[in-house]
């Protein structure tokens, strides 16, 4: 059975994620370990302890999902489960880029505190901000995101989540003509709780810093083919990994089409790695008949481990 490890973003995290495991399988503990090492400061103490209000800064939420998942793919790898492909959404394909061996642990869970950082400080709070659009398919919440942007106040849709779901990012004042235009049509618009607006070009900033950040990294050949979110194709040059994560800050997420593009080559399973349960969520309204095991529930955890 072919499989694909998926990895949650930003918005999974909560206090006390991985504790179970990180008491219960010491190669588990060895990630929270290696991320203390790695960032110089307690984070697995903030992961398990809060509180909330600091671990949902973008600089220390980034790194704590990407610790616990990369815990549990641990476990998962320890006992010999390993997957044929790996994909993440937004800050979950540096996990899927981990899994792989594209990248080290220690230089991920670096890299994205500086992304979060980075993607905090692009744009000035209260200046951008972001809204969920529901019941419209993506051709119509792009058309409507050009018709209501001007040169000096834009939105952009910023991830292609699930039928019916498109997050949009940009400026607040343009993000309001949207959510009227939206209502007009027929759709509903939901403002998500973020501080900046994530996967737009009004992040450009952010991926430029970013980039100077990746040119001191080594990205390794790939034991496994990943799917990236700015393109959702199959890829496996390392030489493209840098250039797609620097797009990834501030271009869509294309993950309906990512699940896609991995069904269409054969996946039969996916198995979602990290805290929550948000990408089985979306598998459910993406294609249903697909098999999804989320590995943060006592039971997704026991039918992978066979116990």
């Amino acid at each position: 059975m072919s499989t694909a490890f998926i990895f949650p973003g930003q918005g999974s995290q909560y206090v006390g994620m991985g504790s179970g495991i990180r008491g219960r399988f010491p190669e588990a503990a060895q990630v929270f370990e290696q991320a203390d090492d790695a960032l110089g400061f307690a984070l697995s103490r903030l992961i398990l302890e809060g509180p909330a209000e600091k671990l949902t800064e973008t600089e220390n939420t980034q790194p704590a999902i990407l610790t616990c998942a990369v815990a549990y793919l641990r476990v998962l790898q320890k006992r010999g489960i390993e997957a044929q492909v790996a994909a993440g959404h937004s800050l979950g394909e540096y996990a899927a880029l981990v899994a792989n061996g594209a990248m080290d642990f220690p230089t991920a869970v670096r890299l994205v505190r500086l992304r979060g950082r980075f993607m905090q400080a692009a744009v000035p709070l209260g200046v951008g901000t972001m809204t969920a659009v529901l019941m419209l398919d993506g051709d119509t919440v792009t058309s409507l995101c050009a018709e209501v942007s001007t040169d000096t106040s834009v939105v952009e849709p910023a991830g292609f989540n699930c039928p019916g779901q498109v997050s949009c990012a940009g400026h607040v004042e343009a993000i309001e003509r949207l959510e009227a235009a939206v209502s007009k049509a027929g759709g509903m618009a939901k403002r998500l709780k973020v501080s900046a607006p994530f996967h737009s070009s009004l992040l450009k900033k952010a991926g430029d810093d970013l980039a100077k950040e990746l040119e001191s990294v080594t990205i390794a050949p790939m034991a496994f083919p990943y799917v990236a979110n700015v393109d959702a194709r199959w890829g496996t040059d390392p030489a493209g990994v840098k250039p797609r994560l620097v797009e990834q800050v501030m271009k869509p997420v294309l993950w309906e089409q990512s699940i896609r593009t991995m069904i269409g080559r054969g996946v039969e399973r996916f198995i979602e790695v990290g805290p929550g349960k948000t990408l089985a969520g979306l598998m459910k309204k993406i294609d249903r008949k697909q098999s999804l095991i989320s590995v943060d529930t006592p039971k997704g955890l026991t039918s992978l481990l066979g116990e």
